[in-house]
């Protein structure tokens, strides 16, 4: 099992380029950065996390500026969108966004993806709150067929475009790792129909990987894919060794811990402490 963080990468915080290293230095598989394109100020869709939103959320940088500044610093280092709000981005412009930052970095980027909880935030890119997981589907078929095809076309409800040429294409074939966050069997569903992986969020203390993995065993063999073929990525995963190893156990692919947005000092301790961790997951 492979260790990696998530980060939502501030104006304030650490510089995304120092934690690339740092990260890579210690030994750590990935980096996920979080995102936000904008935070309207109506609060009128609620924190899922309950209370005040966090300041974070609305000083985020670009999260593919943000990882080529990551990707330039560092040789072996993954670099994933942890994730992408894919309603909120036009598919032809993200598709070469995608595909550059995967050529440029050898191959190393990881395309987490989401549909999104901020209805307001949605709305301001043209997209509904109710729709959000067809727009969803549809933009990611869009750029497979960017990705993979030297003419692509695409015709759709919510996509559609005429033959184009739209190159780079990415380093990885057929195209970079799909990978869909969320919980439900809604979620699971989505992972084996279009992705080829899934990103589940640990919670609070509630997460059984067992279960997890149980449940995404049935949702593939219903869709006639194989498990082994879709890796689970646990977003803020523990920090405890036992609970590592029972991730380990369970056949989770990997756990990415929590980075908070500190300055440098605070976040380099952080993880020195986790570097420990590595051991315990085995990875």
């Amino acid at each position: 099992m492979r260790i990696g963080v998530f980060h939502f990468p501030t104006d304030y915080g650490i510089g995304i380029a120092e934690l690339a290293r740092a990260l890579e230095d210690r030994g750590f598989e990935s980096l996920f950065v979080c995102e936000h394109t904008h935070i309207p100020t109506s609060r009128r869709s609620p924190f899922p996390g309950g209370g005040a939103l966090p300041k974070r959320y609305a000083h985020t940088h670009d999260p593919f500026v943000a990882l080529s500044f990551a990707a330039a610093a560092t040789r072996r280092l993954l670099l994933g969108t942890g994730i992408c709000l894919v309603p909120q981005h036009d598919p032809i412009v993200t598709a070469k966004s995608v595909a550059s930052l995967d050529l440029l970095s050898g191959g190393r980027f990881l395309f987490g993806i989401g549909a999104g909880w901020n209805a307001e935030e949605m709305e301001n890119h043209g997209t509904r709150f109710e729709t959000r997981f067809q727009v969803m589907r549809e933009r990611v078929l869009a750029m497979k067929a960017l990705w993979t095809r030297e003419e692509a076309e695409f015709h759709g409800r919510f996509v559609d475009f005429d033959p184009v040429w739209c190159w780079p294409k990415p380093a990885q074939r057929p195209h970079p790792p799909i990978l869909l966050g969320g919980e439900t069997d809604h979620t699971l569903r989505r992972v084996v129909a279009f992705c080829d992986g899934w990103i589940p969020r640990a919670g609070r203390g509630d997460f059984d990987p067992q279960d997890a993995m149980a449940r995404l065993r049935r949702a593939a063999e219903a869709a006639g894919r194989d498990p082994a073929s879709l890796p689970v990525t646990v977003f803020r995963g523990p920090t405890e060794p036992a609970a590592l190893a029972a991730y380990r156990e369970a056949g989770i692919a990997r756990v990415l811990l929590d980075v908070p947005d500190l300055d440098r000092d605070a976040v380099l301790r952080l993880l020195d402490g986790y570097v420990p961790l590595l051991a315990a997951a085995g990875g």
